[in-house]
């Protein structure tokens, strides 16, 4: 059947069973929202207030349910406010399709009214993009699109689709896509025997879950291998809740702001285990001085992250579910040698310290963790709040932590909250932000307000930039340029203007009555939750030193 290039976007994502999609129209993609309209019943379109809010929604959306995420939106200025959204799912691994439009063809590269190069701007952060030229090549490049996007490395994939593309026709044939990921092994039965003898001679066994664990749907995988192998197990930030924080071979998170029992099980081990993750600067920092007792196993799908930033003892290119699989299969349950109890002694004798100065936000995050059954879906701006929701929420199940890893978009938390929440009706969100990070992109309370989206967002309010304020306080003899936000802003009254609801906890108030109602409300609610200015994360790794010498508290910084 013959269809215009709009309609065969719309059948294209029913094709990919895409039911939600994120974003703003525009005039360069009206005659898509036109048959967008016509087919409301079948896919749902959130209008977002900003097009940045669209593609952190399909961010959160993807990482919530697994799902490719799509935004769309209109050329020129609506395109390049996709760019820091599209940013932040390529570093952190997220499957996205976005769909741009575009001035039509004659006009392309004559700086016509909202005229940009989107795929030139993109390519860097992008897993592929496309200009679609050729109304006939529209629906393979879009069924291309969704199958880069979610196979192998996930990642973002941009589609930009000129104005006369999508009123010119072409034929149109319905095909059935195949949604289950396809295998990207590398490896051979040599490969799996090496990795199987370094287990089986390891004395101090450690393993390092990256994100890699999550996009693979391997959580399980990783718990049963653990087991069997009794190795301690830590999570950089993208890994958290890949492993479930009550289990007693769970040690916390690696790196900068890790646990010392974390950071020291790594600098002690004599093998680490490396999991879909890709040995960050804020995991590594000296990489001189990174595991250097141990050999190093690196499981990963992506051959370029192989002996990038460590050089490693041996690799295992491939998805890390089918592997961990393989490996648990052929070994035997081994016995721990006292490792397992020296883990035990470390995270008894060194907990995260925290003082009369920075125990707040730790009593409100472990509040909340306590009302939500450790169930909930956490999702954060980025900044000292993120951290502590990193340390002190217990993620019991996969998928529970949302938060921009690798880019740190400040302003990404309230459009991922509601792509979470959108995607996963059946559990609570809960956005935990910086009063700094909010204001950003609070403009998306309407969004949540409008289409009446139950989201929780907690503003650990230290009216300041707080974790540039910590370095300054650290490393800056305590110069605050510019990092003070003490102008007053009633976060209750702005909640309350776009729909919602808002509370406030003070510092000396009860935490439990007030996040209780907020939890309760069938309504997005905003809860001002008042810290003290000079509250720091802690532990944390000084600007090169090696992992293991971390500040515990500023008693030990002084």
């Amino acid at each position: 059947m013959k269809l215009t290039g709009a309609q065969i976007i719309i059948e294209c994502l029913k094709e990919q069973k895409v039911d939600t999609v994120f974003g703003y129209p525009g005039g360069s993609v009206l005659n898509i929202y036109d048959e967008l309209y016509k087919h409301s019943d079948e896919i749902t379109h959130y209008l977002t207030s900003h097009e940045q809010g669209a593609a952190h929604a399909a961010d959160g959306y993807a990482r919530a349910t697994g799902k490719v995420g799509v935004c769309f939106a209109t050329s020129g200025p609506g395109a390049t406010n996709l760019v820091t959204g599209i940013a932040t799912a390529f570093m952190d691994s997220v499957p996205m399709v976005a769909i741009t439009g575009n001035v039509p063809l004659a006009l392309l590269g004559k700086d016509s009214f909202q005229e940009v190069d989107i795929a030139g701007i993109t390519i860097p952060i992008t897993k592929h993009n496309y200009i679609v030229k050729d109304v006939t090549k529209l629906a393979d490049i879009i069924r291309e699109a969704f199958y880069i996007a979610r196979e192998g490395r996930p990642g973002p994939v941009l589609i930009d689709v000129p104005k006369d593309i999508t009123a010119a026709a072409a034929e149109f044939e319905f095909q059935e896509a195949v949604l289950t990921r396809g295998d990207y092994s590398n490896y051979d039965e040599t490969d799996i025997d090496t990795a199987l003898d370094m287990i089986r001679q390891a004395q101090k066994p450690f393993i390092y879950s990256g994100g890699g664990v999550t996009s693979s749907d391997a959580s399980e995988q990783l718990l049963s291998f653990a087991e069997k192998i009794q190795a301690p197990v830590s999570c950089s930030l993208m890994g958290q809740s890949s492993f479930p924080a009550y289990h007693d071979q769970y040690t916390g998170m690696i790196g900068m702001h890790g646990t010392k029992v974390s950071n020291m099980a790594v600098s002690q081990c004599d093998l680490l285990i490396v999991v879909g993750a890709r040995f960050s600067d804020r995991v590594v920092s000296r990489a001189d001085r990174f595991a250097r007792k141990a050999k190093i196993l690196h499981i990963d799908i992506d051959p370029a992250e192989i002996n990038k930033n460590i050089k490693t003892y041996h690799h295992i290119i491939g998805d890390v579910k089918r592997i961990l699989g393989e490996l648990e299969r052929q070994l035997e349950p081994a016995e721990s040698q006292g490792w397992i109890e020296q883990i035990l002694a470390w995270k008894q004798e060194y907990p995260i310290r925290v003082n009369s100065q920075n125990r707040r936000a730790k009593e409100i995050i472990e509040v909340l963790s306590e009302l939500t059954e450790h169930k909930a879906v956490i999702v954060t701006e980025v900044g000292q709040h993120q951290m502590w929701a990193a340390q002190f929420y217990g993620y019991y199940l996969p998928r529970s932590f949302i938060s921009s890893g690798g880019l740190g978009t400040m302003g990404y938390g309230t459009g991922a909250a509601i792509g979470a929440q959108v995607g996963r009706p059946d559990r609570k969100v809960v956005s935990i932000a910086g009063d700094g990070s909010f204001r950003m992109n609070c403009n998306e309370l309407y969004t949540a307000a409008r289409y009446k989206i139950p989201l929780v967002i907690l503003i650990m309010n230290n009216h300041t930039l707080g974790m540039v304020r910590q370095w300054q306080t650290l490393f800056y003899d305590k110069r605050y340029s510019h990092t003070d936000l003490d102008h007053p802003v009633d976060w209750v009254k702005l909640a309350e203007a776009f729909g919602g609801e808002g509370y406030v906890i003070n510092e000396g108030d009860e935490i439990a009555p007030v996040l209780k109602k907020a939890l309760a409300s069938n309504k997005p609610v905003v809860v001002d939750c008042q810290i003290p200015k000079d509250d720091k994360v802690f532990p944390m790794v000084p600007p090169g030193a090696p992992i293991e010498d971390l500040i515990l508290d500023m008693d030990s910084q002084n």
